[in-house]
């Protein structure tokens, strides 16, 4: 634990293309054409993807509207290219906490492009400081646009559950809300999230389940074996049909399990971040999840 919060502390320090060594197997790229290539290679693989450009928390609005013109850029070319996927995007890169009527209006666009191809946005969760402002900022976007907008919800939270029910009122057998359920990264305070594993899945699955029971559509993003099995039991517990749920895993983690799932006939989406904000993203993260230092190891010392 010592070694892993040093490497953790350390790597912001070291070059970038140290860095780029342990990244690289998380992050497709620095250009869309980067995030377009990794997304075909999976496709053929038969999973389906999430395209996610990096960055948040900006500070100035200017760097909102440059991002808004990126991603649709980013749509109509994926579009072009007929990949099997979505988008994800985190608010605080529109001006979520610098101007929330600005946000929402950068974000609709967004939204709306995608829906003019069918297509699906994923509001992604982030800290505990944004999460009133990106539940009020989905809700007013799924009355809008019913069938292309999602929502991104973190398990150790504990007000989560309680989130979900409470936005109940917007779901319908015709267009059922969509949810990517998480375990979460974001350090927060023991007061209002849980901090040990065993909790943590116990809330994933307690979460699961009442969403499996309020017809809710599910995507189920975790790498935890606990919780891939807990899942597949409430599938076959409650008879969900293949096209009301999936499994979601970051690009270029756990492989294996995802594989697996995939054999058994269930659907997959992997999540594929890109951007020139790698490093801060690939830092950031690893500050947030110590543990990922193990993988930083492997990475810089172990092939395949």
């Amino acid at each position: 634990m010592i070694i892993n919060k040093m490497i953790a502390y350390v790597l912001p320090y070291m070059p970038k293309k140290l860095v780029w060594a342990f990244s690289k197997r998380y992050i497709a790229g620095v250009h869309i054409e980067d995030a377009i290539r990794v997304a075909k290679k999976l496709n053929i693989q038969g999973i389906k993807i999430t395209i996610d450009l990096l960055g948040e928390f900006i500070s100035d609005l200017g760097q909102a509207e440059k991002n808004k013109l990126e991603y649709l850029n980013i749509i109509n070319r994926v579009e072009k290219e007929n990949i099997d996927g979505n988008y994800s995007l985190k608010p605080t890169m529109f001006g979520l906490l610098l101007d929330k009527k600005v946000c929402y209006e950068n974000i609709r666009e967004i939204v709306k492009t995608a829906a003019d191809f069918n297509n699906f946005v994923r509001i992604d969760m982030e800290d505990s400081q944004c999460t009133d402002l990106e539940i009020e900022l989905f809700r007013k976007l799924k009355k809008e646009f019913p069938g292309n907008v999602g929502l991104v919800f973190q398990v150790y939270l504990k007000r989560t559950l309680n989130d979900i029910k409470n936005l109940q009122d917007l779901n319908s057998d015709e267009l059922p809300i969509n949810y990517r359920l998480c375990k979460g990264i974001y350090i927060e305070a023991e007061e209002i999230a849980y901090k040990k594993k065993d909790k943590i899945n116990q809330h994933f699955l307690e979460d699961i389940d009442y969403i499996f029971r309020n017809k809710i559509y599910a995507g189920i993003a975790t790498h935890d074996k606990t919780v891939v099995n807990g899942a597949y039991e409430m599938i076959a517990k409650y008879k969900i049909p293949k096209d009301k749920y999936e499994f979601q895993m970051l690009y270029g983690v756990t492989p294996e399990l995802r594989r697996s799932v995939l054999a058994k006939g269930h659907i997959m989406r992997v999540y594929v971040p890109f951007g020139k904000d790698w490093f801060a993203y690939s830092t950031r993260r690893l500050k947030e999840n110590p543990q990922m230092a193990n993988h930083i190891i492997k990475a810089l010392f172990i092939r395949g």
